[in-house]
This record gives C-alpha cells, structure tokens and sequence, in this order.
C-alpha cells in the first residue's frame, strides 16, 4: 500500500469545471492533484478516463482517486474493472465517511448532476478526512479482493 500524498482526478466532458474546483479545494489541502482531464468539453468516452485514473491508483502513483460523470455511475462501474479499486458512488458526506472507514475505498465517484459544488467539496472533505478502521472491515476487505482472482 502506498503512503504518498498524491491524488488523481479525472472525469468525462461533463464535469470538467467541477473537476477543477475540487483540484484547487484539494490542493488547498495539502495534497499533490495530479489532473489528467480532459480539458475540453468535446464530447468522450467515460470509461478510458475512469481506466486511467484507476490505473494511477492501482499501481500505486496516486493514493487515492476522485472521478466524476453525469451521475457518476458509469465512470465508478468501469474504475472497478479495474485489479485493486475499490471505487463507490457518494452523494453524500455519510456515504463518503463510510466508504472510507468500512471499505478501505481508494476512489470515490460524483455526479455533476447530482450534487452541487459545495456538496461536492464536502464530500471530498469527508472522504479525504476519514481513515479505514480495519478490523473487521479489513476481514470484508479482503473479501472483496478475492473477489478480483
């Protein structure tokens, strides 16, 4: 497991301004963004930036990743195919605390259609805030990593 302060962002054509304000808010926080965009709102393909980012995390060049969609379901499905990712869906700073705590998750999703900017920040906060408790979680963890074969 890595123990660098590096996180990775990335998203489709829709997110891009959300995608930068939460790189400014996380770098304000101390940590090293490394952005891979896109940077124009043509339209993409979520899954090769949701592969990418994931790629970053899973080989251990980013800590943690945050990606972002319409809904941000689509971009979350294809970060799990990818080998050690363990990537939801949050709405809310709940869901983002626990996702941390419970699952060891080392990326989030957000949906630019769904939360708002300063919801958006706040569920960043929570996430990046939170550590995983382990104990019996890490038990389900591990679990969850057989999964993968």
């Amino acid at each position: 497991m890595t123990t660098n302060n590096r996180i990775v962002l990335s998203n489709d054509h829709a997110a891009i301004q959300l995608r930068q304000s939460i790189g400014t808010h996380v770098a304000a926080l101390g940590w090293e963004v490394v952005d891979i965009g896109p940077t124009t709102q043509e339209s993409t393909n979520y899954p090769k930036h949701s592969e990418a980012a994931a790629q970053r995390v899973a080989t251990g060049d980013c800590r943690l990743g945050i990606i972002l969609c319409g809904t941000g379901q689509g971009i979350m499905m294809a970060a799990n195919k990818v080998k050690g990712i363990r990537c939801g869906v949050c709405s809310d700073t709940f869901s983002a605390r626990m996702i941390r705590q419970h699952n060891d998750a080392n990326m989030i999703s957000l949906g630019v259609r769904v939360v708002g900017e300063g919801l958006a920040l706040d569920i960043v906060d929570a996430y990046l805030t939170t550590n995983f408790e382990g104990g019996r979680h890490a038990t389900r963890v591990g679990m969850i990593e057989a999964l993968e074969g």
